[in-house]
């Protein structure tokens, strides 16, 4: 590649980037900005004022919701990796009778839309006295089809020889599974966590089906009964309150983007 096409090529990645970034940082700090520049596209305020996120605060119950939130995404991601690893493990190492059947029920559990599940699941949550509490936002989501074919395709890579090592040495299975498995599987469970953590994280629909206590509720859901309801007043309100939401989720990925790159960039090679 000639070093002109090797500019031009970097310079078209950049615009491309820009498109995606932009919006984002606008968004960042117009947070910042007093009602009469929030219309302006400049990416600097020229009277930086934290007033949005004041307002935000006194007129609604963030804290908890951002901490109920933390508590749901997290428990739920948690859960999703430790049992979905487990059914992950014995879908593609163990022998027992249904292993067919288990298989092509998890496949099918991802041919059907999530919106033909919302009706059973609210009669079960009734039913169960669940309306209001955290249940309902967590155990709904506890069995991940996704997760699971995932980690078991993974699974599938490693040599049967280690296991039969670690047999051979006395190991039972879930010692095998959160020993040896675990730590060749980083990639893999980074990357569940952050689909997990982020659908959780973003999910709305649910929550506004089950919970209408403002204690319970999740940031999303929070958010959206603040700017449906006509709380933020102002855009600048309103996209400090956006900004609460996407600030964790940043740092989550933070924290994974090696363990989430080294995955897909190997899904794509044994691909």
């Amino acid at each position: 590649m000639t070093k002109f096409a090797r500019v031009a090529l970097y310079a078209a990645l950049g615009a491309a980037a820009l498109t995606f970034i932009y919006p984002f940082l606008w968004m960042a700090s117009t947070t910042l900005k007093p009602p009469l520049e929030v219309g302006s596209l400049a990416l600097i305020p020229e009277h930086v004022t934290f007033d949005n996120y004041r307002i935000m605060w006194s007129r609604a119950p963030f804290g908890r919701a951002l901490l109920n939130s933390l508590f749901v995404a997290g428990t739920v991601t948690a859960a999703v990796l430790v049992l979905s690893s487990m059914t992950a493990y014995a879908m593609a190492r163990l022998t027992f009778p249904g292993r067919t059947v288990l298989n092509a029920a998890t496949i099918a559990v991802l041919l059907v839309p999530g919106q033909l599940t919302l009706i059973p699941l609210y009669t079960m949550v009734v039913q169960l006295g669940w309306i209001d509490t955290y249940a309902a936002l967590i155990v709904p989501y506890v069995f991940n089809a996704t997760a699971i074919l995932m980690l078991r395709q993974f699974f599938l890579q490693i040599p049967q020889s280690l296991i039969d090592s670690a047999r051979m040495d006395g190991m039972g299975e879930l010692r095998i599974l959160f020993t040896i498995f675990w730590p060749l599987a980083k990639p893999a469970l980074a990357l569940v966590a952050i689909f997990t953590f982020m659908g959780t994280w973003n999910e709305v629909l649910w929550p506004l089906l089950v919970v209408r206590d403002q204690q319970i509720m999740t940031l999303p859901q929070l958010l959206t009964v603040f700017q449906l309801g006509g709380g933020a007043g102002t855009l600048g309100v309103s996209l400090a309150a956006a900004m609460v939401l996407v600030v964790p989720v940043v740092i989550a990925y933070m924290f994974l983007q090696r363990h989430f790159i080294e995955s897909i960039a190997g899904a794509g090679v044994k691909g």
